[in-house]
């Protein structure tokens, strides 16, 4: 006997009932919840920089069309402005798609790269976890705690100059996978966001300085083929750094990572290859 298909999966129409279902739930859930979330935005900068990073908008990914990257940028040029200068007071919560709302085709949104499931393909508002990317890896680098996340779970693409350790994005997809994260700290907090012609700018600030610094780094990164495929696998830690005296305080592990490789194999740089 066959599986009985989910409402979802029955067509466009089960597909649309089931959304707004899930929507609602999510809608119920947060209004139980009783968070705080943040909605002042201010994008005169706070005097203490925390952590600042800059993304390539374009990239050279293997068997992508570079129509979809092009739409990704003004994709994240309309969303960023949504976040710029969003400020955090003492326990508040950061939700990324409350700020930025549905990302709809009349709102400005075009086509881009998403990820269905495993799957690549065009889809209005592609290429929004990018900036859901850099919110993430500013909330690393500092005290703040995460709430909501979703790791990828594939490894899409090959590293093409990349500047952060691998597996540290975040999926979102409106409205069900957020990305949040809450100020604990006991200041407050303002996120900064703007394009260049070539890169995506972020900045995490604050009012003083936090009694520790942060630095993520990857450990043991290598590729090997098991028996359903190549897979990368690599160890994420954060080592939390005392200002004061330079010692480290903590050394906490943020991602053991065990990645299926979706792209062609050959791909692959020989020396990072290990036998099983």
């Amino acid at each position: 006997m066959k599986p009985r298909k989910l409402l979802c999966q029955t067509g466009p129409v089960g597909y649309w009932i089931s959304l707004r279902k899930e929507w609602l739930l999510r809608d119920f859930k947060t209004w139980r919840s009783g968070l705080c979330y943040a909605t002042h935005q201010d994008p005169t900068p706070l005097p203490c920089l925390v952590k600042g990073h800059t993304s390539l908008l374009m990239r050279h990914l293997h068997g992508v069309d570079a129509r979809l990257q092009q739409g990704k940028i003004e994709n994240l040029r309309l969303a960023a402005q949504r976040l710029n200068g969003i400020i955090l007071e003492p326990g508040e919560c950061f939700s990324f798609w409350k700020l930025i709302g549905q990302p709809t085709k009349a709102k400005g949104y075009t086509e881009g790269l998403v990820i269905a499931g495993t799957q690549l393909r065009p889809g209005i508002a592609g290429g929004l976890c990018q900036l859901a990317n850099m919110v993430h890896w500013l909330v690393l680098n500092s005290p703040l705690t995460v709430i909501e996340l979703h790791h990828h779970s594939d490894a899409l693409f090959p590293d093409d100059r990349r500047t952060v350790p691998f597996g540290t994005g975040t999926s979102v997809f409106y409205k069900n996978i957020d990305y949040q994260f809450q100020n604990t700290t006991d200041q407050p907090v303002q996120l900064l966001f703007w394009l260049t012609d070539t890169d995506l700018c972020g900045e995490l600030r604050t009012t003083k300085p936090f009694p520790c610094r942060y630095r993520i780094v990857e450990e043991g990164s290598h590729f090997v083929q098991e028996t359903d495929g190549w897979y990368r696998v690599s160890k994420v830690y954060r080592r939390v750094i005392d200002r004061s005296t330079g010692e480290e305080v903590a050394r906490e592990l943020v991602l053991d990572n065990h990645s299926r490789v979706m792209y062609d194999p050959s791909l692959i740089p020989a020396d990072q290859i290990r036998p099983l």
